[in-house]
């Protein structure tokens, strides 16, 4: 994984996690957070496909969770202990990985994309948390994978991703 894309990961799957928590306890928490953390490295990879992407982002920064927060319905009064982390949110980045969590069949096509391009070939990952859950991840990430509830994020960059993915709008490649 790019070194300059590892604090957009970070933030962007704590702010999901946030945004739609794991149900259950410790072990649905774990199941829960590798799957966002797979769905927002795919997407940062295929958001910034190349390490001079990656170092320009990492330079200028991504912008920050505030629309997001607003769609989702975050309180106003944050704590400002988390504006730090919330800073590093990449809000396409976050809407991308929505759409990876919702969408099955563009799950499958984004870690393909991804595996082709810069990041996927200098670490071969796969992304099995995302393309092929199982029972226990569905459970763990009830709300993290529900379409209805992602959809306000997803809608963001939905038709970017999918024109980045050369895929047609119901998503398949």
């Amino acid at each position: 994984m790019s070194v300059e894309l590892t604090s957009v990961i970070a933030a962007t799957t704590r702010w999901l996690l946030r945004a739609y928590p794991p149900v259950g306890g410790p072990l649905s928490a774990a199941l829960a957070e590798a799957q966002a953390r797979q769905a927002v490295t795919v997407a940062a990879w295929l958001r910034y496909p190349t390490s001079l992407d990656a170092g320009l982002v990492s330079l200028l920064g991504p912008g920050g969770s505030h629309r997001l927060d607003a769609l989702v319905g975050a309180r106003v009064d944050l704590d400002p202990a988390d504006d730090a982390w919330r800073s590093w949110v990449d809000e396409s980045v976050a809407s991308w990985a929505a759409c990876l969590l919702g969408e099955p069949a563009l799950a499958e096509a984004a870690v393909a994309a991804a595996a082709a391009g810069e990041h996927g070939s200098q670490t071969p990952v796969r992304f099995h948390r995302l393309t092929a859950p199982d029972d226990g991840d569905r459970s763990a990430a009830g709300l993290l994978r529900h379409p209805d509830l992602l959809d306000r994020v997803a809608a963001l960059y939905r038709d970017e991703l999918r024109d980045r993915l050369h895929a047609d709008p119901a998503g398949r490649p």
